[in-house]
């Protein structure tokens, strides 16, 4: 068997997200299909992380293992043809160790999540960023931001339903910028919990709309409740962007 890894671009309208899901399609789902298709054979696509319903892809990695010879463009060709019309792509394939794993080897993964700002209606990026009518304060959220790096307790921005056996997530970066009519949030930790990046975006929002205090995030943050979430943003302004292996840059 040869591990071939694979980075894809996606774009979550339509997808349940990129897990196998019994009720939808899914990411996964469709390049394990199109793999199959090529080789003939069974495929199961590990990835270095998962997303929502509606959540994007610019760099997510995986692997998939394959008993045939092939080179790693001719495969990434054969695939990306057999995945039109959906809108996934293999963007990069290379052959990696057989002990080298999408998720579990990964040691960051960094998300952008985009506001388009602005009163007009968005036409060519309606799905693909957060349309917020009121003006946001960006200076103000990434101020109050800074209280959410480091090693924290994320319960308060951690969904029900996750299934991480532990709160404690050490947040790398969390940075807010503006250009124009467009508000970017970057977030980079070595993982994530659920939820978190929403509700975080959620809660920076509130901020920079004043209808937060700054101090207020860093108190809904100490509460470790959920309740004290203000509120979590939509999956469609979010993008996973990259996953660092061992060895390659940050």
């Amino acid at each position: 068997m040869t591990r071939f890894a694979l980075t894809l671009e996606f774009d979550g309208t339509g997808f349940m997200g990129l897990q196998r899901q019994a009720h939808g399609p899914s990411v996964q789902q469709c390049v394990e299909e199109a793999v199959q298709s090529v080789t003939g054979e069974p495929a199961i696509m590990h990835a270095a992380g998962r997303t929502d319903a509606g959540v994007h892809a610019i760099g997510m990695r995986a692997h998939v293992d394959i008993a045939k010879e092939f080179a790693p463009f001719r495969l990434m060709e054969a695939v990306n043809a057999r995945l039109r019309p959906a809108r996934i792509a293999v963007i990069a394939c290379e052959v990696v160790p057989d002990d080298w794993h999408a998720r579990f080897s990964c040691i960051g993964r960094s998300y952008i999540y985009r506001i388009a700002n602005r009163r007009a209606p968005l036409t060519l990026e309606r799905g693909h960023a957060w349309h917020v009518h009121q003006p946001l304060d960006a200076e103000a959220m990434h101020r109050a931001a800074q209280a959410l790096v480091g090693l924290h307790d994320f319960t308060t921005f951690r969904s029900a339903h996750c299934q991480s056996a532990s709160p404690l997530k050490t947040l790398d970066r969390l940075d807010v910028s503006r250009t124009g009519d467009h508000v970017q949030i970057e977030a980079e930790a070595r993982s994530f919990l659920h939820h978190q990046v929403r509700s975080m975006v959620g809660c920076l929002a509130l901020v920079g709309m004043g209808r937060w205090r700054e101090q207020q995030l860093a108190e809904a943050l100490e509460a470790k409740d959920r309740g004290a979430l203000g509120l979590n943003a939509p999956p469609e302004g979010l993008y996973f962007v990259k996953a660092t292996y061992p060895g390659e840059a940050a």
